[in-house]
């Protein structure tokens, strides 16, 4: 007999909630590969969906004391695994905000194969040069540029000077702008991305 099989799901969530490891390893063992498939028919990726599962399974160990026996434990780990893939859906527009806008642009503009194939060819160009920016100006350029911090806010946590990041960014695209050769398209794609 399993071990999962000596106990109802509600009693392993009583004995998890007075600190039991090894009735936290049987829920675990118990709903991983469920919260795991569930995630990917969303994510469509190995490692996501296995970080989601981690991330509700920690959670879970993390509010155990005040877990409900009078509830579905079931349904209490979906939800916080549904609501894990809807922030992660929400931080991946938010950091590729730029790119999505961009595509929609040239969709309307641009419509032919050869110009979107073109397109493309150029975004994975931008991320390999942008990839090679010393860490730290990289640090501070996708903060501005992605996450569209302001240079005081910049600043205040990386704990330097509003100059020294107006300097790092001016830095990154001087680098990306002589980086793209001048024959293409690119330097009406990198003024549409960074310099509006």
């Amino acid at each position: 007999m399993k071990d999962t099989d000596r106990y109802t799901e509600q009693e392993l969530v009583i004995l998890l909630r007075n600190n039991s490891p090894v009735a936290f390893q049987q829920l675990f063992d118990l709903y991983s590969q469920k919260l795991y498939h569930f995630s990917f028919s969303y994510l469509k990726s190995d490692s996501e969906s296995e970080e989601i599962v981690q991330e509700v399974f920690l959670k879970i160990w993390e509010k155990r004391g005040s877990l409900k026996t009078d509830k579905s434990f079931k349904s209490y780990l979906f939800t916080i695994a549904f609501n894990a893939i809807r922030k992660n859906f929400n931080k991946k527009m938010k950091e590729d905000k730029y790119k999505h806008e961009l595509f929609e642009w040239i969709s309307e503009e641009k419509p032919e194969l050869e110009s979107r194939i073109e397109f493309e060819a150029l975004l994975q160009k931008l991320d390999f040069l942008i990839g090679r920016l010393p860490e730290k100006r990289k640090e501070i350029f996708l903060k501005r540029k992605k996450e569209g911090k302001s240079i005081g806010e910049i600043a205040d946590e990386m704990g330097i000077s509003p100059k020294t990041v107006k300097n790092q960014i001016t830095e990154a695209m001087n680098y990306l702008k002589k980086s793209f050769d001048d024959n293409d398209v690119s330097s009406l794609l990198f003024y549409f991305l960074f310099v509006s």
